[in-house]
């Protein structure tokens, strides 16, 4: 069956989006035109009985929102390393005490010099997708890159030895 997205227009209240998941089970959201939020839950069995719904906060649907996007970004990337032969993705702890701590990934030059792309910087709880080249490192990150083997191991010792 898939994974199908159907999305209703509310007239005059919104939109509400529905996700069916491949085990029949549907899960919507629904966005009102003053900005609040629901989601609702329903079971396979009876698609018309409402399961579970909560309502959500500007910041509590972006959280959401991030925490499936980042999951999801990282979990594809994983399946891409898997497909596609002699691409790898690895993460890397910036050790403590990194020179490059503090300072934009941009001036790591980490592409032009191991041919290793990074990809996401994950940050305690949270994950920064496709950091741009301004994106400061910062203690604890662990970096997602994803390249040859030989490129994630040049990549690793820069990581390592630090800014030249």
């Amino acid at each position: 069956m898939g994974v199908r997205i159907e999305r209703i227009d509310l007239p005059g209240f919104g939109v509400r989006n529905d996700v069916i998941t491949d085990s029949g089970c549907r899960v919507s959201v629904v966005s009102l035109r003053s900005g609040e939020r629901d989601l609702a839950f329903f079971n396979a069995d009876d698609p018309d009985s409402n399961a579970a719904s909560i309502s959500l906060t500007d910041d509590e649907a972006a959280a959401i929102a991030e925490v499936l996007g980042s999951s999801l970004t990282l979990s594809r990337l994983s399946v891409l390393g898997e497909k596609a032969e002699g691409l790898y993705t690895e993460e890397i702890s910036l050790p403590s005490g990194s020179g490059f701590i503090g300072h934009p990934m941009g001036n790591m030059k980490a592409r032009t010099l191991t041919s290793a792309s990074i990809v996401a910087i994950a940050r305690g709880n949270d994950v920064v997708p496709s950091p741009g080249p301004e994106v400061k490192f910062e203690s604890g990150d662990v970096i997602v890159a994803v390249g040859t083997r030989k490129g994630l191991d040049a990549l690793g010792k820069l990581i390592n030895r630090g800014p030249s």
